[in-house]
């Protein structure tokens, strides 16, 4: 994942969101993985059981377990880890969506006893693990003091560091625009 993590600041406010997104969508498949076994339903079992609304077997629930615990600790790990993390876990749920949707027709080869509620729900917790991985990354307006934006464009976010760090000078100093305009005031008020 460290290509996705190139150009990332190591430190951001952003840091915070793609932690606790990705720690509670795990929570979520954690509690729903919990709930699938407390019934006794084969592993593989294709007919499931309903939870939530959805159908789950045992094979179903491991698996949201293993997800959600994958998904908290890499909020534990670290911001830039999370972030990378939700983005290919949460494609990973929508591409399951479509693969399962495909094989819902046929009960025999169905081993995660995928519904069309199911299929949603991939869908669903798919695109919000992917937000929660991309918030902040990819947009055509993101704001020049937020960190991709300035990874992206380093001349641009480096001239305007130096305008910015010219001003704070000058407004230190008391040499910015008020005072020179009130010593010319003074000057001129002066002379008369």
């Amino acid at each position: 994942m460290t290509g996705l993590n190139e150009g990332m600041p190591v430190d951001h406010r952003l840091g915070r969101i793609y932690r606790f997104g990705g720690a509670f969508m795990g929570l979520v498949l954690i509690a729903f993985g919990v709930l699938g076994f407390t019934d006794n339903v084969g592993f593989f079992s294709t007919t499931g059981r309903e939870v939530a609304g959805m159908s789950t077997n045992g094979a179903l629930s491991l698996i949201s377990l293993v997800v959600g615990a994958i998904l908290i600790i890499g909020a534990f790990i670290g911001p830039n880890f999370a972030s990378s993390l939700n983005t290919v876990v949460g494609a990973l749920f929508v591409i399951s969506g479509f693969v399962n949707l495909g094989l819902m027709g046929t009960p025999s080869i169905n081993y995660l006893s995928f519904r069309m509620s199911n299929v949603i729900f991939s869908f669903v917790v798919g695109l919000l693990i992917m937000m929660f991985g991309m918030y902040g990354r990819v947009s055509g307006n993101l704001p020049h003091d937020n960190p991709y934006w300035q990874s992206r464009h380093p001349g641009e976010a480096a001239r305007e560091e130096a305008f910015r760090s010219r001003a704070s000078a000058l407004s230190k100093s008391g040499a910015g625009p008020q005072a020179r305009g009130t010593g010319t005031r003074r000057g001129v008020a002066g002379s008369h």
